[in-house]
């Protein structure tokens, strides 16, 4: 299988996938790697280091299948692992490759959603504890007042299919309530974690009516077009070949029924061995 150029899109898990699918969308032409580090996630409860290097050496088997860009479709990665590798690793894994994330697309625009001037943000606990949306939104929207809320019951309800359950709904509320105790004048909710989309029915019947709430997917992906048009040296060097593989360091079955849940429609997936970067 020749993946020379193709565009590697990472996660800890399932969750990239809802990015993925929206990359895919607005940008179908390309050739897509996706690797779920699902044996080893979730990240969310994780150590810096620790996600750190999980997400150093999933980037280096990227490169190693010949991949140009890859894609962190994960908050934690992103908020623990991108600036360091973007910083201390690539200059010698490849200065000519990129490695981007997810959290700079989305605070690049989110204060345009907002007419009150105040949002909350929902992420997983290491997300939140980074505090890297608060240190980026800073730089773009200074006057925006943000305010965190950590859900970590949400990841394993949806990863056990129970985020549609009554039982759910507790973890929800309470989280929510969290959130808005925190201000009455939050207009707009950041879903700050690529599983979260999945609960969008539950929470828009949650939120108070006018509540805007904002998924990741489409601005990563309308942020991954315009940075290849800006970098046509790297969009040549990406293959278009409109094909996708997906690839799991679990059991390929278990990620191909969970997953099509987030891609939104059937996946069939390869087992990868990160340690050697070998595929089998």
């Amino acid at each position: 299988m020749d993946t020379k150029g193709a565009i590697g899109v990472f996660d800890s898990g399932y969750g990239g996938l809802t990015v993925l699918k929206e990359i895919v969308e607005q940008l179908p032409d390309y050739h897509y790697l996706y690797l779920g580090d699902n044996a080893r996630a979730p990240y969310g409860t994780r150590t810096f280091e620790t996600v750190y290097h999980y997400t150093l050496e999933s980037v280096q088997w990227f490169f190693d299948q010949g991949c140009e860009l890859v894609i962190l479709a994960c908050n934690t990665a992103s908020a623990k692992a991108l600036r360091t590798i973007q910083q201390n690793d690539l200059s010698r894994m490849g200065p000519s490759k990129r490695v981007l994330g997810v959290i700079r697309p989305t605070t690049e625009v989110i204060g345009h959603f907002s007419a009150t001037g105040q949002i909350g943000i929902l992420g997983t606990k290491g997300t939140v504890q980074s505090l890297s949306y608060i240190i980026e939104i800073e730089k773009f929207f200074p006057m925006l007042k943000v305010f965190q809320e950590a859900c970590p019951m949400w990841v394993p309800l949806i990863e056990n299919n129970e985020h549609l359950s009554r039982g759910a709904d507790y973890f929800i509320q309470k989280n929510l309530d969290q959130l808005f105790a925190q201000s009455a004048e939050i207009d707009t909710l950041l879903l700050a974690c690529t599983h979260y989309p999945l609960l969008m029915d539950k929470l828009k019947s949650f939120v108070p009516q006018g509540i805007q709430i904002i998924e990741q997917g489409a601005i990563v992906a309308k942020s991954l077009a315009n940075y290849l048009e800006r970098h046509p040296e790297l969009e040549s060097k990406c293959l278009k070949n409109s094909r996708i593989d997906f690839f799991t360091t679990d059991a390929p079955a278990d990620f191909d029924e969970k997953g099509s849940l987030f891609f939104g429609k059937p996946i069939q997936s390869r087992h990868v061995t990160l340690s050697g970067h070998s595929l089998t």
